[in-house]
């Protein structure tokens, strides 16, 4: 890998996650004006291109968040949920799962535990998944969140009253 290969890499990743990201004028300054501007811009363009412009995939999360919406969640139900799946994907054995069900069990888990209806019109129209299509998944989750684990970390940081103390449940599956 080149050094300008290596500085637009960086640069992308940059743009990607931080909120200020390196100014070009400041990329030509660190390589001692070894580089142009044009041509760490070049390079960009030639690794974007390369990787055919797919920089991202749907998250867990990002499925998440829209499943939330689309069940007119409230804070407790959204602590609840973002618990149970930062919780299971700690997991091996998710990794079966794709994120889009992993997030919709978790909405469905949340929802059930909260004394709502678990499933919905609503969001059967959202996820395109039907309850029986989700079992497999609510059984596996159910079964981690009902076993004891040396990971603590997760239930630590939702045990707080900051989310509600929503990891004290008792979570009751399917």
């Amino acid at each position: 890998m080149s050094f300008a290969s290596f500085l637009a890499s960086s640069k992308l990743a940059a743009k990607y996650e931080e909120i200020y990201p390196p100014e070009l004028r400041d990329l030509v300054y660190i390589t001692d004006k070894a580089y142009t501007k044009e041509e760490i811009l070049r390079m960009e363009t030639k690794i974007l291109n390369a990787l055919d412009f797919k920089v991202t995939i749907a998250s867990t999360h990002s499925f998440l968040v829209r499943y939330l919406k689309a069940a007119h969640a409230d804070r407790r139900m959204v602590w609840l949920a973002c618990f149970i799946t930062e919780r299971v994907l700690q997991e091996y054995s998710m990794l079966q799962f794709l994120p889009s069900t992993v997030a919709s069990c978790a909405v469905y888990l949340a929802r059930k535990n909260l004394q709502r209806n678990p499933w919905s019109p609503t969001l059967f129209k959202y996820t395109d998944y039907s309850e029986s299509a989700l079992r497999p998944c609510l059984v596996e989750m159910t079964a981690i969140l009902n076993s004891k684990t040396s990971l603590t970390a997760v239930k630590k940081k939702y045990s707080s009253q900051k989310f509600g103390a929503v990891a004290s449940m008792v979570i009751e599956g399917v």
